[in-house]
């Protein structure tokens, strides 16, 4: 039998993740030296190395690989045993591991406020990041529920949809086309168009539409955030698209307009997503019912 700590595994696991000793450090706290000694160890428990270095990047070895999956494993497995103590004590607790989209943050946290409220003994963590992160993140099943408006292309997942969206071409109050009415999209390619990056959810629906009409878009600039593009056009610099979500006080102070685009606003939803066999603890499944039930007219204020 195998004697190596729960500690040990632990530390392995977050190199291994992270692909880095430094950050896994950084996310653990604790020093590098301090998880290189333990991982050490632990090779020479099991008698075999579990990584191995190619320039500057560290790589899994056979059994490393072996290793992580186990790990993955049992960690999930422990997760969902905490839960189900926790469901045996008649309590919402214990971890909830989630993974959002970046537009997310402008109403995700007041939900999980709402939640945290009613079920104090909850321990989230949230993770912010691209579509292409959290697509990654969903990959290697790394969180309980992903929250994303654009699903992936993959049938192993179930989605749950919770809030709907509206997505809007924008713009500086004073821009030529913002008294214009029903405005064609294909004459917004005249225009400076400020973009999020390629596989962005956000520039993937706008694409759509435009391709409906035959219109490729082609980026006057590319932004890696909706703050980013925000203050480019308030600057003047372009147009853009962006969820309502996003644009509520630029909008409510004159700062920014909506265009009258043909096609738009855009309609979609924002979903709670899961792989498929995921074992949910009692904490996730708690927060998809509350997701789907939270009355939305309670939290407008703070949307």
């Amino acid at each position: 039998m195998i004697k190596a700590t729960l500690q040990q595994l632990r530390l392995f696991e977050a190199v291994a993740r992270l692909g880095s000793f430094t950050r896994a450090a950084e996310a653990i706290h604790l020093t590098q030296p301090a998880i290189s000694i333990q991982v050490k160890r632990l090779e020479e428990t099991l008698g075999a190395p579990l990584f191995e270095q190619m320039g500057k990047k560290i790589y899994l070895t056979a059994a490393g690989k072996e290793l992580y999956a186990t790990c993955r494993r049992v960690f999930d497995s422990l997760g969902t045993f905490e839960g189900k103590l926790d469901e045996l004590r008649g309590e919402v607790a214990g971890p909830l591991n989630l993974a959002a989209v970046t537009t997310a943050k402008y109403f995700l946290p007041h939900y999980l406020g709402a939640f945290l409220r009613r079920y104090p003994k909850v321990l989230p963590q949230l993770k912010v990041s691209n579509r292409a992160r959290i697509t990654e993140r969903m990959e290697a099943n790394e969180d309980d529920i992903y929250i994303l408006a654009t699903l992936p292309e993959r049938i192993d997942i179930e989605v749950h949809p919770f809030l709907k969206d509206e997505l809007v071409v924008f713009a500086h109050p004073k821009h030529p086309l913002a008294n214009k009415k029903n405005i064609p999209p294909e004459l917004l390619l005249g225009e400076r168009i400020i973009s999020r990056e390629a596989g962005s959810g956000i520039r993937m629906t706008f694409e759509r539409l435009l391709a409906e009409r035959g219109v490729t878009l082609e980026p006057y600039m590319e932004l890696g955030s909706g703050e980013a593009i925000k203050q480019a056009v308030m600057s003047g610099i372009g147009i853009a698209t962006l969820s309502t979500f996003s644009l509520k006080l630029e909008l409510e102070t004159g700062r920014l307009v909506v265009l009258d685009v043909e096609g738009m606003p855009i309609r979609r939803n924002w979903y709670a997503v899961h792989r498929r066999g995921k074992h949910l603890t009692p904490s996730a499944l708690k927060f998809i019912e509350f997701l789907q039930t939270a009355d939305i007219s309670v939290l407008s204020e703070h949307l």
